[in-house]
Formats: C-alpha cells, sequence, structure tokens
C-alpha cells in the first residue's frame, strides 16, 4: 500500500507539472490520436462448489446492414473519452455498448464485466478487486444469473460461464483486457443470431480489437497493493506484403490475496492475423492460451461475519493448524482455540487448509466474411476449445491412508476436461426494404468430469496451487459427457419507413445431451459411482422474437421486443440443471417428467440523443417458466434422492434508466438506476414439506441497482470517480436472511504524455483506487448457491469485498 501511495501521489504530481507543456505539443497529440484511432479496431461483431460432506455419491456476429432511415445524430464526446457508452440508436430492443477505452481505464487484468456493470440493470460483484477471481464471480442481470445468460467473443460462444461449466470458458481467459474490442449488452434478449442454448436473459457479446496497419510495440507493466504486478507485451506487425496484419502478445499477472494466504496468477497469450483475400473476402484467424492458478477466499456465513469479522480466511500458511483441526474432526477431540463453527454450524468447515482452482485453456477460430454480391454477404466461421481443469479442496473429512503418507488431511480434486469444435455461418440478403438474415451454428462438446482424492504428506507444507494428477488413492466418480447443439435462425429488418423499423424471426434449438457413467475405484478396487448414465434433449423449433424502432424526429424515438427463449440442461455430476446429477433411482423418477427452463420477455422504451445528452428508460415484463431445482423427491420418510423438478416459475417486471450528459467541455456524467420486482410464482415441496415461496424475492438480485460516474478527459490528463450501489440481497428463496446493501466508490485517473521528447512519446500512466474510502461489505453472495432458510445464519455462501487497494500502470508504444 506504502509503495502504491508514493506512485500514486508522484503520478499526480507529473501530471500537474507537464500538463501545459503537454497541450502546446498539438502536431505531435494529433499524431498520438492518430495511433490509438487505429490501434483500437474492433472486429465485428455456478454451479457453487457444494457444501462440504463425507466421500459419498451427492444425493462475433456479422453486422447487418440496415436500409436508410432519419439520422442519428453524432454524440459528441471529448477526446479520448469518446463514446465511452453508446446507448443503442435504433435498436428495437435494449442495448447498450461499452468501449474499448472504458475497458482500459481500469486496472490491466480487470475483468470487463467490471466496466459492464454500470449499465443499468447488470449487478457483477466478485472478492477481489480486479473481478477475475472466478470462485467469487457473479452477474445477475434482471434476475437471471450467468448460468441463464448468453455469451460471445468475436461470435464464439463462451457458454454459460458457470463455475466449472462443461461448456465454456470466461471471457479473462479467453481474451487479455488489452485486446478486448467493444463489449455490447442486451438486457431482455439477445439477437436471434447469439450462439448461446442457454439465455433466457440477456446476453453479452464481447470483441476482440484488429491489428493496426503499423508496426508497432506495446509495453505496460502495473504495481499495487497485496504484492500485485502484471507486465503486458503486444506486438503488431503492421500491413505485410500480402496485404494482412498481424499482433501477438503475451501477460503475466501475479498478486497475493488481500486476505490470509495465497496467490491470484495467470499468464496468457493472444495472437489475430488478419488477411483480405481479394476485394471481396476476408480472413480473421485468432488464438488464446491462457494458464490460471488462483487459491480460494473463504466463504462465510453471516453468523461468521458477525462474531468473527470480514477477515475470517483459509489457514494456507498454516498447515500444522490444519492437520490439528483434521485430527480433532477424526478422533472426537477438542478443536483449536479460535476454531469456530459458525460455518454450517461445523468445526471443520469454519477455515479449511486450503481451496483452489486451475485452469488451462485454448481457444482459436477461423472466420471468412465474404461479399457475394452488392446484396448478398455472408461469413462462416470454424472454432475450438480444449480446457483442464481442477478444483482443489484440501478436506478433513478423508485422511490420507498411513502407507501414502497419513496426514489427517487428503486433497479432493473435481477435474475437467472440455474438447469442443463448432461451426457457425450466416448470409445476409438486401432486397428493397428488407434486409433478411439467416444462419446455422452446430457444436459437439465432449466433456469428462471426475472426484478424486490425493495423498498429502505428514510432514511438510504442501504445494498450495500444485495440479494434482495420476497418484491419486479414490476415484469417487466419474463420468465422460457429450453435448450435441443444433440452431438455426432467419430473421426480417424491414425498413417500412424512414422512421419506422420492424425485426422479426425466429430460432430452432435442439440439445442433445448424453451421459456415461465410467465410474469409481476406491484404492484400486472399480465399482459403480452410484450416478447415471442416459441421455435427454432439450429441443423447441419455434422461439420467436419480435421488435420494433419509431424514430419521432432526429432525436427521439420508441422502441418495443417480445422473445421467447429456452435454456438448455447442464450436462454434467454437478450442474444446477444437470438431469444427471443425483442417484440412478433419482435420474429414473425424473427423465420423463423434466421440461426445459423458457422465459417470455417483453419490453417498451424510449431514447433521447443530441450533441451532448443520451438518455434511455426501459420498462419489462419476464415470465419464466419451468424453473428448475433440486428436491427431495416425495417425503422424507420414504428415503428417495434428492434430484431435478420443475418448481413453478418467476414473475419480474422492472424498469432500467441510463443518462450520459457531456455537461461542459471535456467533462461528463453518466448515471444508471434498476428497479427489479422478481418473484417466486409457486411454493415448493421438496421431501414433503412445503417450503412457502410464493411472492418472495428471488434469491441474489437486489430491487434496486444504480451508478454514477463524474469523469474528465482533455486528451492528456483524464480521471472519473464512480459510484455503484446495491440494494439488499437474500440467498434463500424464504427470504428469512438477507445481506445488507452496499456504495461502493472507484478513483480512476491517468496521463497521456504528448512531447517529441523519444522516452516519453507514447507514454500513459494510470492510478485506480478500487474501494476508494474502505467499505467493509458482503460482495457476492450465492457462491455456495441458495437454501431454502437459514434461521441461525450459518450458510457459508458469502464473499467479502476487496478492502481498498491501489494500483500504478505505466505503458508505452513504441
Amino acid at each position: 500500500m506504502k509503495k502504491s501511495t508514493i506512485l500514486f501521489v508522484t503520478t499526480c504530481l507529473t501530471a500537474v507539472m507537464t500538463h501545459q507543456t503537454a497541450r502546446a505539443a498539438t502536431s505531435t497529440n494529433a499524431r498520438h490520436k492518430a495511433y490509438h484511432a487505429a490501434s483500437h479496431t474492433t472486429a465485428p461483431a455456478r454451479t457453487g462448489r457444494a457444501q462440504p460432506v463425507p466421500t459419498q455419491p451427492a444425493a462475433s456476429a456479422p453486422v447487418v446492414a440496415r436500409p436508410a432511415a432519419v439520422p442519428v445524430p453524432a454524440v459528441h464526446v471529448a477526446s479520448e473519452n469518446e463514446a465511452i457508452v453508446v446507448l443503442g440508436a435504433g435498436a428495437a430492443r435494449e442495448t447498450q455498448t461499452v468501449s474499448h477505452v472504458a475497458i482500459q481505464q481500469y486496472v490491466p487484468g480487470t475483468s470487463p464485466f467490471k466496466a459492464l456493470s454500470k449499465l443499468p440493470g447488470v449487478m457483477f460483484t466478485s472478492s477481489d478487486p480486479l473481478g477475475s477471481y472466478e470462485w467469487s464471480q457473479q452477474i445477475v442481470i434482471r434476475g437471471f444469473d450467468q448460468s441463464r445468460l448468453g455469451f460471445t467473443m468475436d461470435g464464439v460462444p463462451l457458454g454459460n460461464l458457470a463455475y466449472a461449466n462443461d461448456n465454456g470458458l470466461s471471457i479473462g481467459r479467453a481474451l487479455q483486457t488489452e485486446n478486448n474490442g467493444r463489449a455490447t449488452l442486451s438486457q431482455g434478449a439477445g439477437s436471434l443470431d447469439v450462439a448461446a442454448s442457454n439465455n433466457l436473459g440477456g446476453a453479452l457479446e464481447f470483441t476482440s480489437i484488429d491489428p493496426s496497419n503499423k508496426f508497432g510495440v506495446d509495453v505496460a507493466g502495473t504495481v499495487g497493493s497485496s504484492g500485485t504486478w502484471r507486465t503486458f507485451m503486444r506486438v503488431n506487425s503492421g500491413v505485410l506484403p500480402g496485404g494482412g496484419k498481424l499482433y501477438v502478445s503475451y501477460d503475466y499477472q501475479d498478486a497475493n490475496k488481500w486476505k490470509g494466504d495465497g496467490v491470484q496468477r495467470q499468464q496468457q497469450a493472444n495472437a489475430k492475423f488478419v488477411q483480405p483475400l481479394g476485394e471481396h473476402v476476408k480472413l480473421t484467424l485468432f488464438g488464446d492460451w491462457s494458464l490460471r492458478h488462483e487459491n480460494d477466499y473463504q466463504d462465510l456465513s453471516l453468523a461468521t461475519i458477525q462474531k468473527y469479522g470480514y477477515r475470517v480466511d483459509n489457514i494456507t500458511g498454516n498447515y500444522d493448524l490444519a492437520k490439528q483441526i483434521g485430527y480433532a474432526y477424526q478422533h472426537g477431540t477438542a478443536y483449536p482455540a479460535g476454531i469456530g463453527n459458525t460455518n454450517y454450524g461445523s468445526y471443520p468447515d469454519f477455515v479449511y487448509y486450503n481451496a483452489g482452482g486451475l485452469r488451462q485453456d485454448a481457444l482459436g477460430y477461423g472466420r471468412l466474411d465474404f461479399d457475394l454480391t452488392d446484396r448478398l454477404k455472408g461469413y462462416a466461421t470454424v472454432y475450438g476449445h480444449t480446457n483442464s481443469g481442477e478444483g482443489v479442496w484440501a478436506t478433513p473429512y478423508q485422511a490420507t491412508p498411513a502407507a501414502l503418507g497419513g496426514s489427517p488431511l487428503s486433497v479432493r480434486t473435481t477435474e475437467y476436461d472440455i474438447h469442443r469444435e463448432g461451426f457457425m455461418g450466416g448470409l445476409t440478403y438486401k432486397a428493397g426494404h428488407h434486409t433478411i438474415e439467416g444462419g446455422f451454428w452446430f457444436e459437439n462438446d465432449d466433456f469428462e468430469q471426475a472426484r478424486r482424492f490425493y495423498p498429502l504428506g505428514l510432514d511438510g507444507t504442501p504445494n498450495s496451487i500444485a495440479w494434482y494428477k495420476n497418484n491419486w488413492f479414490a476415484t469417487q466418480w466419474q463420468g465422460a459427457f457429450n453435448t450435441k447443439t443444433y440452431q438455426v435462425h432467419l430473421q426480417d429488418t424491414w425498413q417500412i419507413t424512414p422512421a419506422l423499423k420492424l425485426n422479426y424471426g425466429f430460432r430452432s434449438l435442439i440439445v442433445d445431451n448424453r451421459a456415461r457413467q465410467i465410474g469409481s475405484n476406491i484404492f484400486g478396487v472399480k465399482g459403480a459411482d452410484g450416478y447415471p448414465s442416459g441421455s435427454i434433449e432439450s429441443s423447441n423449433g419455434f422461439l420467436p422474437q419480435v421488435g420494433a424502432n419509431y424514430r419521432v424526429n432526429t432525436h427521439n424515438e420508441v422502441f418495443a421486443d417480445f422473445a421467447r427463449n429456452m435454456a438448455a440442461f447442464d450436462n454434467s455430476n454437478t450442474g444446477a440443471t444437470s438431469p444427471f446429477a443425483t442417484t440412478i433411482a433419482g435420474y429414473e423418477a425424473i427423465k420423463n417428467k423434466l421440461k426445459p427452463e423458457m422465459a417470455y420477455s417483453e419490453e417498451v422504451g424510449y431514447r433521447y440523443h443530441d450533441h451532448n445528452i443520451q438518455a434511455s428508460i426501459t420498462g419489462y415484463y419476464i415470465e419464466f417458466e419451468n424453473r428448475l431445482l433440486t428436491i427431495t423427491q416425495g417425503t422424507g420418510v420414504q428415503g428417495n434422492a434428492s434430484a431435478l423438478a420443475n418448481v413453478g416459475g418467476v414473475t419480474a417486471r422492472g424498469v432500467d434508466l441510463a443518462f450520459n450528459y457531456q455537461f461542459a467541455p471535456n467533462w461528463s456524467i453518466y448515471a444508471s438506476y434498476a428497479f427489479n420486482d422478481s418473484k417466486y410464482n409457486d411454493n415448493v415441496n421438496s421431501g414433503g414439506t412445503i417450503y412457502y415461496t410464493r411472492g418472495r424475492d428471488v434469491v441474489g438480485m437486489p430491487r434496486n441497482l444504480a451508478n454514477v460516474q463524474l469523469g474528465y478527459d482533455d486528451g492528456s490528463i483524464w480521471g472519473n470517480v464512480n459510484m455503484q450501489f446495491q440494494d439488499k440481497r437474500t440467498y434463500t428463496y424464504t427470504n428469512d436472511a438477507w445481506v445488507p446493501s452496499n456504495d461502493i466508490f472507484n478513483l480512476n485517473v491517468g496521463y497521456r504524455f504528448h512531447s517529441d521528447n523519444w522516452v516519453l512519446r507514447g507514454v500513459d500512466a494510470q492510478v485506480n483506487v478500487t474501494n476508494l474510502f474502505d467499505k467493509r461489505y458482503v460482495a457476492t453472495v450465492g457462491s455456495n448457491g441458495f437454501v431454502f432458510n437459514d434461521p441461525t445464519h450459518t450458510f457459508a455462501t458469502l464473499q467479502a469485498g476487496a478492502p481498498r487497494m491501489v494500483f500504478f500502470t505505466l505503458r508505452k508504444h513504441f
């Protein structure tokens, strides 16, 4: 913190002293801006960790040309701050775009979800300051969490982004922060061509920047609180003799946890190549590789926070204490001093020796964009993704056998292996006042998952971020899963008059899930693991979407939209909506009864835009049907298994508002507000017990969200201060336990040097302060899922927010 504070003061003083001199260098300034414009072009468009228990089976889219309409006035925003947020003028649904510039104003390595969280209706939380710690990442839009939202990068599907999902990867592992282009959010329903099989709610479409036309090298370094450091380099080839252009980039990031012992570490590389093939065809190739290690923060309960505070954490640096806890559990003796039972009412679950996540990904795509005629355009994309991952937990519930080390602890892993490949293609045809577009998406996803136990020695200190492979002594269960996804869509945009535009179309979706259980292997003895094999299909041939936009005049427009969507089942032994995450008997009871979740959304809105102001207001209504939840089948005395069931629906009503005002030269203010009233429609019968959830608020979703950001940017000095407010949230379906509201301030300031001096030319300096007023608050609600009730407040499903932290970044372009 001291080092970062000194860097912060130094940067501010340097900025003030050099500001006037730098502004005088106008010609250099113009060249610098021209480079940034060329460099930042953009390409076309949880399942939570289970509550600890003994080891037994758990009960880029194409840009469509539009006919001419009433012209949209350009929104004037000064200098580098231009178009930081665009409120979707001309669209027939609520949509906003956050620019590359806005994402770059955060600490390098920050999840782009943090930039998107300023948009109306979007709640994003994480317990680390950069929002990159995946176990605690939570994004909720209009009552739908990330497992029911669509995510793509350059059109390539990223999966549902639930923790340990079976079909994708997070945007932070798919694309480096510096290579993020614009990101577009549709709060109500994504476009029909979005490659997602789970988007009951909105869709987030990320893009990567294209290589620049000129040769250049960009380097950057970041240091900050909790020993954070990050390095980055990108080399742009410029236009090559054959007309193509290329960049390759690499970063390495390391940080200590802000509490407890452990690290958050990632290295990543991106490469992108764009090659024109004649006048009418363009080839784009993209590749990504990432390796991530992260030690977990301890999940907390309300009772733990009330009695011990927010800084309770895993004891990764104290193996002796962890062994004492294990011995006490296994021998029924007293627990060490200071070990409480406020997490789950259980002493062994108060703190763990270690928990963590390890992920290695490789993602790539090739895309052809082609103009067949002046009226007919198209694209075709092939992509592939591989992932190896482990969720690691040092458990006191299973001791290491004496012959293998004899520790009272062992390491329990949940291991993941994804191999998926897919194809997307589409054609767009302009005929008079109609723009007709259709496309197809296919994906084949092979996913393997296993639960294993590895030995720990009695002496020494185990590595907290090691990969555990090959020397396991027990495989509790192992399964192989295949998912095939087929989607076709067809839509028309009809420019009825210069002011009135109508969009209408539909998509058809089929998702075929198959599971094959490999079984258990306990000390070399193979057997059944109790999980089912089988198949299930989610399909719907007609998922329509209709929208209209009417431009009243140059500055005012109204729009309305209706969409019907379906979410396919998860396909794993741990997925929140997987039919296979139960016993064989449980699966047999539900396999012919389950229905996929459905959502019907309607919205109507108004936008205003002129030279200095953008504003929008949207009202919406959503009916969410066939909600899936794991409950006990039948009555408790029957001893039936817990299994997935359709338990009714949710009704959501709300209003989103956004306002962006350039109120003086170089000054702007942005504000957004969202009101959401999401309630369950039905009570739930689980094991013969009726839980009165009807009329209760949906878990994890605050009723009110607000953002205010004041910004300044004159081309050299820039800065903004942002306030984000989240209303109280509940983690129980009966609403008997709530987490208080919070309001968090963040500060971002920087200076762009414009100088003929070689050392300073192309240099940017930036300081970011997160949680400016050092608030103590709960960030993530639901890290371990949700429960019907929690009268003792001991369900550990909360993550504490990071305290104030300071980061300094220095960049240079050569």
